[in-house]
C-alpha cells in the first residue's frame, strides 16, 4: 500500500510504498479523520501524528465520510453529493464508493501531519523542501489569523502580493479581493438599507391602518344601508296592513 503523506506547514507531500503488512495494522479499521501515530511506520516518523485525510481501492474508487463501512458500495446520489454531477435536472444515479473505514484493499492512503516529530523528513518537512504559498488568504478574518491583527487594524496593509515580472515590461503586483471586509462605506450602505426597511415597513402600515378604515367605513355604510332598507319595508307593509283594515271595515 502507498501512503500519500503531506505536510500543511512546508506545502510539501512525500509518497512512500510499505509493503510490512505489521506496519499497516495500525491503519486497518481507522476512519477518515482519525489520528494514527507515526512511531509504526520507522524510527524516521518517531513523533509524528497523522491524519487520516482519504483513500482509493485498486481500482481508483475514492474513500467517502459517512459511509460506515470497510468495502465498496453503490448508493443512489443526488445533486449535491460531492462524488456525484447530474447532467438533467432531478437526475439521480447509483454510483460506486468506498466507505471511510481502512481496509486491505486500499491502493493508496491519503496522511495529512498534524504534528512534526523530532526529526525533519527530507523532502517534507525540512526547511529546505518548504515552498512558499503563492496566494494568501482572502478572507478579512483569515488575514487576521494569519498576521495576529485585532479587529480595529485594517487587513488590507498586510495582504500578500503576488509580484507580476514581465521581460521587457513593467513589473507590477496582484492581490486578492478581500471578502466580507466592514468598513465605514458597509457600515453606512446597512445603515441606509435598514432605514429604507422601516420606512417601507411603516409605509406599509399606514396603508394597511387606511385600507382598514375605508373598509370598516364601507361596511358601516353598508349596514346602515341595509337598516333604512329594512326600515321603509317594514313602513310600507304597516300602510298596506291599514289599509287593507280599513277596507275590510268599509264593506262591513
Amino acid at each position: 500500500m502507498k501512503l500519500n503523506i503531506a505536510c500543511p506547514a512546508t506545502g510539501c507531500q512525500k509518497t512512500i510504498e510499505i509493503e510490512d503488512e505489521k506496519q499497516l495494522r495500525a491503519f486497518y479499521d481507522k476512519r477518515m479523520s482519525q489520528e494514527v501515530e507515526g512511531d509504526v511506520l520507522g524510527d524516521e516518523w518517531k513523533g509524528y501524528i497523522f491524519k487520516i485525510t482519504g483513500g482509493n481501492d485498486k481500482q481508483g474508487f475514492p474513500m467517502v465520510q459517512g459511509v460506515l463501512i470497510n468495502n465498496r458500495t453503490r448508493l443512489l446520489c443526488k445533486k449535491g453529493s460531492k462524488y456525484y454531477r447530474p447532467r438533467k435536472v432531478g437526475e439521480r444515479k447509483r454510483k460506486s464508493i468506498r466507505g471511510c473505514i481502512v481496509s486491505h484493499d486500499l491502493s493508496v492512503l491519503n496522511l495529512a501531519i498534524l504534528k512534526k516529530g523530532d526529526a525533519d523528513v527530507e523532502g517534507l518537512t525540512d526547511e529546505k523542501s518548504a515552498k512558499p504559498r503563492r496566494l494568501g488568504p482572502k478572507r478579512a478574518n483569515n488575514i487576521r489569523k494569519l498576521f495576529n491583527l485585532s479587529k480595529e487594524d485594517d487587513p488590507r496593509s498586510v495582504i500578500v502580493r503576488r509580484p507580476i515580472e514581465r521581460e521587457g515590461k513593467k513589473s507590477y503586483s496582484k492581490a486578492p479581493k478581500i471578502q466580507r471586509l466592514i468598513t465605514p462605506d458597509r457600515i453606512q450602505r446597512k445603515l441606509k438599507w435598514k432605514a429604507e426597511r422601516r420606512h417601507r415597513w411603516e409605509k406599509s402600515r399606514a396603508a394597511a391602518k387606511e385600507y382598514n378604515a375605508l373598509v370598516a367605513q364601507r361596511l358601516k355604510e353598508e349596514r346602515e344601508r341595509r337598516q333604512s332598507y329594512k326600515e321603509k319595508r317594514r313602513s310600507l307593509s304597516r300602510k298596506m296592513s291599514e289599509k287593507k283594515a280599513k277596507a275590510k271595515a268599509g264593506a262591513a
